[in-house]
């Protein structure tokens, strides 16, 4: 039996699908994919035990699961949707249609390594494939985030029409067990009321529209413009709804207390460290947690984690890494040919703020295809982090 707005030890993926459950979306499909499996797996059996109100959709494949949630929102519905990997990417025509038809869907995706070679364990390879189609991306780094991040997204989408991905580290965070509190659906419904999108953003007989028209050369460019403005006008909402979400559930019980590590958390970017640290490790996902524990031992070493990557929060960012001397960037992904994406976004956001022409900045390509990344591994990036040597490195090599 789940308690109501009380902490238990529950499966990531458990985690998910029950708070998906309490939000209540009109529209469920998706395509069986690992290690997302349980997530849907959990769906379909609430529904078929009557626990659940949504319409289950069985889809052929990931393309075709992604095609119905864009079909159902485009009527005006809540819908939810996850996939992971080659499933992400086989619906990569359809991710970019939902966000540039402005449609408010919300995925889950149990980020894990593409092909070839096959390898279904984690990294973040697949959530990088899409980075620029439209989407809020939130990443995950424990199982209450994840839940707290699933309700914040259906917000966000919503009030802003646009399609929010949750990313998840694959295994490790969708079939590990750890304390999670599950807001009940009175909880959430205090902070995500029923869905009313606005006329004119959906299909309707009575008033109709058109969504996804043909756009040539003289409207197109437009078209781009605006979703972009509108995905960094996301950040200040963001950091507003993330606010009142930690209100609203503090409010009601289901708050998840937790040591209070961190100087500054304010739903883009979490902070943990001294004021003026001389080195800054950079990282997203699951990786957090082993990073925490090795810093712990540094007196001059901060943590910042990356909670939203798109819009990438760059203002924030700089504000952070203003006082240190050496940046060190922790990614589970490489762009082939030029560096780890976030270690790119950064080294732009780093030149376009000036902020110091000294700063070491480097990269660390760890833990691709689902590599333990460790203390060791840790302590070797912070030891290397202040050295004049290659800005990019690959770390754990057997």
């Amino acid at each position: 039996m789940i308690s109501k707005n009380k902490k238990q030890i529950l499966e990531g993926s458990n985690a998910i699908a029950l708070t998906i459950k309490n939000i209540a979306p009109a529209v469920v499909s998706a395509f069986p994919i690992t290690p997302q499996t349980h997530i849907v797996e959990d769906l379909a059996k609430m529904k078929a035990d009557g626990l659940a109100s949504f319409e289950y959709i069985r889809a052929e494949s990931e393309f075709a699961a992604a095609s119905i949630v864009l079909g159902a929102s485009a009527t005006g519905v809540r819908v939810y949707s996850a996939t992971s990997s080659q499933g992400l990417l086989l619906m990569t025509e359809v991710v970019f249609n939902i966000a540039g038809m402005r449609l408010p869907v919300v995925m889950t995706v149990a980020n894990r390594s593409v092909s070839a070679p096959i390898n279904i364990w984690n990294d973040h390879g697949d959530a990088m494939a899409v980075r620029d189609a439209g989407w809020i991306k939130f990443f995950a780094s424990n199982h209450q985030e994840s839940v707290n991040q699933h309700i914040l997204a259906y917000k966000i989408a919503e009030k802003l029409q646009l399609p929010v991905m949750i990313n998840v580290d694959g295994f490790i965070l969708t079939h590990s067990y750890e304390p999670v509190i599950i807001p009940d659906d009175k909880t959430i419904k205090k902070y995500l009321p029923v869905y009313q999108p606005p006329t004119g953003t959906y299909l309707d007989p009575k008033n109709p529209v058109t969504l996804g028209a043909f756009f040539g050369p003289n409207n197109y460019l437009e078209t781009r413009q605006m979703l972009h403005e509108d995905l960094m006008s996301s950040l200040e909402i963001i950091k507003e709804e993330y606010k009142l979400l930690n209100k609203t559930l503090a409010n009601q019980g289901a708050n998840h207390q937790r040591q209070k590590l961190s100087r500054i958390d304010n739903g883009l970017i979490e902070y943990y460290g001294p004021q003026k640290p001389k080195t800054i490790l950079i990282a997203m996902g699951s990786v957090i947690g082993t990073i925490l524990e090795t810093i712990k031992n540094f007196k001059d070493v901060g943590l910042l984690k990356i909670k939203v990557y798109r819009p990438f929060p760059a203002e924030e960012i700089v504000k952070i890494i203003k006082p240190a001397q050496n940046i060190a960037v922790l990614e589970k992904a490489i762009s082939l040919g030029q560096s780890g994406p976030l270690y790119a976004d950064l080294a732009a956001t780093v030149m376009a703020s000036k902020i110091k022409k000294n700063l070491n900045l480097k990269n660390y390509i760890v833990g691709l295809g689902g590599r333990d990344i460790t203390q060791k591994m840790i302590k070797e990036i912070i030891k290397d982090a202040p050295q004049k040597n290659n800005y990019l490195k690959f770390i754990g090599k057997i």
